[in-house]
C-alpha cells in the first residue's frame, strides 16, 4: 500500500542536486544546505536553474521518486521517471477505452459531473462565509446556476457535447472569483481565466498551483501504471499528459482554487510579491513562492474520510486513490468510475 511521502521543492537559483549515500543533498555555492533521505520522498521539483547530478537521476528513477523540471515561473519543462510498474493489460484496457466513445464518454462525464459538484460547494462554503449579506445571495444563486449545468452534463450524447456543458459551468464559476475574494482592494481581482502567460496576481497563483497538481496527477498515474498521455475527457494531442489532465479535474475546484483563495482571503500573499512584465505577464517572487510551496505542502498532509473506501486517509494520496478507481473500472472491477465529491 502505498504510503503519503514529501515532496522537495527546489527553488534557490544555482541549487546542485547530489546523490548522498541513500539520500539527496541540496548545495548551494559547494555547501550543503539540506539532505533528505530518498525514502522520504515521492518527488522532487525544481524550479528555474537548479541541476541535478546524473547519478541522483538513476537513483531517483530506481527509488521511484519522481522529479520534475519547470521553469522558474513554474511552467513545466520536462520529467525524469523509472520504469512503470503498471502492467501492459491494464495500459491495453486503457487504450481500448479511449477508442471507445461510449466508454470515454461515460468516464469523461463522471469527471465533469464532479467537477461541477466540487465548484459547486466551493461556492456554497463562500456564500456562507460571506463578509455581507449581499454576497452570500450572490453566490448561492452561483450555486444554484452550476447546479442547472448538472442535467446537461448527464444527457450529453457526445464529448464535444459534454465539454461544452463543462466550459459553460467554469465560465459561470470563475466569474464568481471576485465574490470569494474578501480582500479589498484591485490586486487580487479577477476577470477572465489567462494562462500562459497568467495575466493578473490571481491567474498567476492558480495556474502555479495547478502546475504542482498536474506533478501529483502525473506521479498518480505512473505509479499505478496508466498511460499519463491518453485521457478520455482530454483527448490526444502531441505533449499533452491527458489522463493526468482528467484527473486533476474533480480535484482543481476544492484543493487548488480552495488554496489559492485561502492565501488571497488570509492575506498570506501581497501585492507586492507580484511583478509584471512587458509582456503583460505577471509573475511571483520567491518569498510568495515558497510561501505556497508550503501551504501546497501543509494542506496535502490534510486528513479526511475517503467516503468510497470509507477509511481516513492524507490529501496528498488522493489522486493516487482516484488513479486506482480508475484503473479498477478499466479492468472492470467497477461499472463506473467513481469520482471524488467533496463534501
Amino acid at each position: 500500500m502505498k504510503t503519503h511521502l514529501n515532496t522537495l521543492f527546489v527553488t534557490t537559483e544555482g541549487a546542485y542536486l547530489a546523490k548522498d549515500g541513500q539520500a539527496v543533498a541540496v548545495r548551494v555555492k559547494k555547501e550543503t544546505r539540506l539532505r533528505v533521505p530518498l525514502h522520504n520522498l515521492d518527488g522532487i521539483v525544481c524550479f528555474g536553474r537548479v541541476a541535478c547530478s546524473p547519478q541522483l537521476l538513476g537513483a531517483c528513477a530506481e527509488a521511484g521518486v519522481r522529479v520534475s523540471l519547470l521553469s522558474e515561473h513554474g511552467r513545466f519543462r520536462a520529467a525524469v521517471t523509472g520504469f512503470s510498474p503498471g502492467n501492459v493489460l491494464l495500459r491495453r484496457e486503457q487504450y481500448r477505452a479511449a477508442d471507445d466513445d461510449a466508454r470515454s464518454l461515460a468516464i469523461a462525464r463522471s469527471i465533469v459531473l464532479a467537477k461541477i459538484a466540487n465548484c459547486r460547494t466551493v461556492v456554497l462554503r463562500g456564500a456562507r462565509d460571506a463578509t455581507s449579506n449581499e454576497r452570500s445571495i450572490a453566490l448561492t444563486q452561483v450555486a444554484r446556476n452550476l447546479a442547472a449545468r448538472v442535467p446537461g452534463a448527464r444527457q450529453a450524447k457526445t464529448l464535444d457535447e459534454l465539454r461544452g456543458v463543462e466550459g459553460e459551468a467554469a465560465t459561470t464559476y470563475f466569474a464568481a472569483f471576485n465574490q470569494l475574494v474578501s480582500v479589498e482592494g484591485e490586486t487580487f481581482q479577477f476577470s477572465k481565466r489567462s494562462r500562459r502567460p497568467p495575466l493578473d496576481p490571481l491567474n498567476a497563483l492558480l495556474s502555479f498551483v495547478y502546475t504542482l497538481l498536474m506533478h501529483d496527477a502525473r506521479s498518480a498515474c505512473e505509479a499505478v501504471g496508466l498511460d499519463a498521455a491518453v485521457g478520455f475527457l482530454h483527448r490526444d494531442r502531441p505533449g499533452r499528459p491527458g489522463m493526468a489532465l482528467d484527473l486533476m479535474e474533480e480535484f482543481r475546484p476544492w484543493l487548488a482554487d480552495r488554496l489559492v483563495l485561502s492565501l488571497i482571503n488570509r492575506r498570506q500573499v501581497q501585492a507586492g510579491g507580484f511583478t509584471t512584465l512587458e509582456t503583460g505577464a505577471v509573475t511571483m517572487d520567491d518569498a510568495t513562492r515558497k510561501t505556497v510551496l508550503v501551504a501546497w505542502q501543509e494542506r496535502k498532509q490534510e486528513v479526511l474520510t475517503h467516503a468510497l473506501i470509507d477509511d481516513r486517509t492524507s490529501v496528498g494520496m488522493l489522486p493516487h486513490i482516484q488513479a486506482r478507481l480508475i484503473a479498477r473500472h478499466l479492468r472492470g472491477d467497477l461499472d463506473a468510475y467513481p469520482p471524488f465529491l467533496w463534501k
